[in-house]
């Protein structure tokens, strides 16, 4: 699997790389149908795609990342170096989203981007790493849990008032 960041070209994200992401977004439908991120989940649009996009990447710190495998797109996480409200005093990244191609779930591909996400900040010095699952998202919560990730509170997302479970895995044997 190939792990590129997405890198917008005159401040404005590739249009065949959208199309590719919208279409990406457009297999987990089952999530956004949960966290109420687009209108109509059976309609995502390149523009609404666009528009997520440029707001995850707004902050600063953000990246996002995409994960091909045989030159297809099966990935992308948005990732951030800090916590997006700096007076949380949290000190640990963030990962905003993890999103596989949906026809390709249980293949790997979400342990291996994490893994590469982990990587990232551990060779940065970062100690741990946080994450929100839904709460009505179980098969997320299972996920995460698989990956080493445990509870640390619940609390509602920043954007939505949704509420979250927050999680966090740590990335040193330091305490």
């Amino acid at each position: 699997m190939i792990i590129e960041p997405l890198v917008p070209v005159d401040g404005a994200l590739p249009g065949p790389v959208l199309t590719e992401i919208a279409a990406l977004y457009a297999t987990n439908r089952a999530f956004f149908e949960l966290s109420g991120d687009f209108p109509d989940p059976a309609r995502i649009t390149v523009e609404q795609v666009a528009a997520a996009l440029a707001d995850e990447l707004a902050h600063d710190g953000a990246q996002v990342l995409l994960a091909r495998s045989a030159g297809r797109l099966v990935g992308l996480a948005a990732t951030l170096d800090h916590h997006p409200d700096p007076a949380s005093g949290d000190p640990d990244p963030w990962i905003g989203l993890l999103l596989i191609d949906a026809t390709a779930h249980r293949a790997g591909y979400g342990r291996t981007l994490t893994a590469h996400i982990e990587d990232r900040f551990r060779a940065a010095g970062r100690d741990g790493l946080r994450l929100a699952v839904l709460d009505d998202n179980a098969a997320g919560l299972a996920f995460w849990t698989t990956q080493g990730y445990t509870e640390l509170r619940r609390a509602p997302d920043l954007e939505r008032g949704r509420p979250c479970t927050v999680m966090r895995k740590p990335l040193t044997d330091r305490r």
